[in-house]
């Protein structure tokens, strides 16, 4: 009989049990699946160009984002982090994949820029923050929604005051599982990831200020930016200290 929960960490780590088939892809033991999914580099994959986010280049070209120290959650191939280090931000990019990560560092060096990539859990790695940029292209929407508890609380331990944080994620009539969170339990599946509504958007990172959130705009083949329209994109900031 085991009656061995005393923290909320516990019961997180109860209830992952409860999405066991998805599980690989949000906790540390999935990092042979996505090495699994990322062995073959030449899979047409939208999000396997060497492309930066159009809104996160945008975010830099309208100057609502300046360089600083910046953080690349589920950072992948590394198209979004090699981009920011090429501009002049310091970036830390975490992925549980180290074929991922072999690749991402792949890219830096072509590109000549200097980024410190991270292989495990994001929740459970010791980053080294402040960051004045928090910046996520594919990572929350692949969460159950229980681990939206350890996503905020990464959110408030690591992102400067002041600071930005970014999000691209499923839009609900685009792409990604509209069941609504107690379903999912019921089913115990995340379908590949979840879809959000705007408004779901807004109430989960209620503690930021919005700067903007719209559609990913929609790229064609031969733009030197990743767009697809079934993407939200997010732009939040964090009050300053009084």
């Amino acid at each position: 009989m085991e009656r061995d929960i005393r923290t909320v960490d516990d019961v997180l780590r109860l209830m992952d049990t409860l999405f066991a088939p998805d599980a690989e892809r949000w906790t540390a033991d999935g990092a042979s699946w996505w090495d699994g999914f990322y062995a073959d580099r030449s899979r047409k994959v939208p999000f396997f160009v060497a492309k930066p986010d159009e809104n996160l280049a945008s975010y830099l070209d309208r100057g609502l984002v300046a360089p600083g120290r910046a953080l690349d959650l589920g950072c992948g191939p590394g198209r979004n982090a090699v981009h920011l280090a090429a501009l002049g931000f310091e970036v830390d990019a975490v992925d549980l994949s180290p074929a991922a990560l072999a690749w991402a560092q792949d890219r830096a060096t072509e590109a000549a820029v200097d980024v410190r990539f991270l292989c495990g859990d994001a929740f459970a790695l010791d980053l080294t923050g402040p960051y004045d940029l928090i910046y996520d292209s594919g990572c929350f929407h692949h969460l159950p929604p229980h681990r939206r508890i350890s996503y905020l609380r990464l959110l408030d331990r690591s992102l400067a005051p002041g600071g930005h944080f970014g999000l691209s994620c499923f839009a609900a009539g685009g792409m990604g599982s509209e069941e609504s969170d107690a379903d999912l339990y019921r089913q115990g599946r995340l379908h590949g990831g979840l879809a959000y509504t705007a408004e779901s958007l807004r109430g989960i990172f209620a503690d930021l200020t919005e700067v903007e959130l719209r559609r990913m705009h929609d790229e064609p083949a031969e733009s030197a930016l990743f767009g697809e329209p079934f993407l939200w994109t997010a732009l939040f900031r964090r009050a300053a200290r009084p």
